[in-house]
């Protein structure tokens, strides 16, 4: 089922299916988000929870000795959330575990998604909370896909990328038969630079993961005009990039709170990198903004 937001600035749909983003329109018409072609990637928007990424083999023990079993991505992605708020300016989605979801990942939780659109600016806030009687690892993330280029006269290498402060870095090599990392397989990326201008050739090996960047704001913009979209993630710590290996005319910008298993990393997920605990009957609250730029200056 879809949903809309709307104000003067922006148009925002909705599905119900993984309760997510499905288009950012201007008032020009221009359409912002990625309208998954599947020649290319059939997504636009998924919700990554429990897992961000991929675990070795696609399971790991988890609790007290318990196994969890989860494709990439995890176990909400392809479900149907429902809408428990709407009003001009939010709308809510919440799913619970149902039997399946337990056989998956032996948790009882809600997760709830809220979408605020004020001005120019699109939240997205996620709740996590833990209706279990014991402590629950789990980790989020978002996966929101944009158009590149906006304009069809446009070409993918006019747009750029433009961190909020000057970068040094590196970055580990993904494994693509498997879905994990090579975290100690490095090589360099950022070299005191704020901006990057984008090329396909940057993802012929998968995506980019910038786990040691200090920016948390980052904005993709064009050579051609001012029209633009800010992504500010402070509460995630990891920021991916990734486009397909054949050509995608998109760029995902994806905030994370955990990566893929790493090579560095055993199988326990409570020890994987950064993983987040909620209390038994506690939630926990993260949130990212999408923010549209240069409507008024742009072409």
């Amino acid at each position: 089922m879809e949903y809309i937001l709307e104000n003067k600035v922006l148009k925002l749909k909705f599905q119900s299916l993984g309760g997510a983003l499905s288009s950012i329109q201007d008032t020009d018409g221009l359409e912002y988000l990625w309208q998954g072609d599947k020649a290319y990637w059939g997504g636009q928007a998924p919700v990554l929870f429990p897992i961000c990424g991929s675990l070795r083999g696609d399971r790991a023990q988890i609790g007290n000795r318990k196994i969890t079993e989860m494709p990439r991505h995890g176990i909400v992605r392809k479900r149907d959330f429902v809408c428990v708020k709407q009003t001009e300016k939010e709308i809510v989605f919440q799913i619970e575990n149902d039997a399946k979801m337990f056989l998956q990942y032996p948790y009882s939780f809600i997760l709830e998604i809220k979408y605020e659109l004020e001005g120019n600016r699109i939240r997205t806030q996620y709740k996590v909370t833990n209706l279990s009687d014991e402590d629950m690892p789990f980790f989020i993330g978002g996966h929101p896909g944009f158009n590149c280029p906006f304009y069809d006269e446009e070409s993918y290498e006019d747009y750029r990328l433009e961190f909020s402060m000057a970068e040094s870095c590196s970055v580990p090599m993904p494994v693509t038969e498997t879905g994990l990392i090579d975290i100690e397989n490095r090589s360099p990326f950022l070299e005191n630079q704020s901006e990057l201008y984008l090329s396909h050739a940057m993802f012929e090996k998968d995506a980019v993961i910038l786990d040691e960047i200090k920016s948390r704001s980052v904005k993709l913009l064009s050579r051609n005009h001012k029209k633009g979209i800010q992504l500010d993630f402070k509460d995630f710590p990891y920021l991916i990039l990734w486009s397909s290996t054949n050509h995608g005319p998109f760029i995902a910008l994806e905030p994370w709170l955990g990566l893929s298993t790493c090579s560095d990393e055993g199988d326990i997920f409570e020890e994987k990198r950064n993983v987040q605990i909620v209390k038994s009957k506690m939630s926990r609250e993260y949130y990212f903004d999408i923010i549209v730029l240069g409507k008024e200056d742009a072409k």
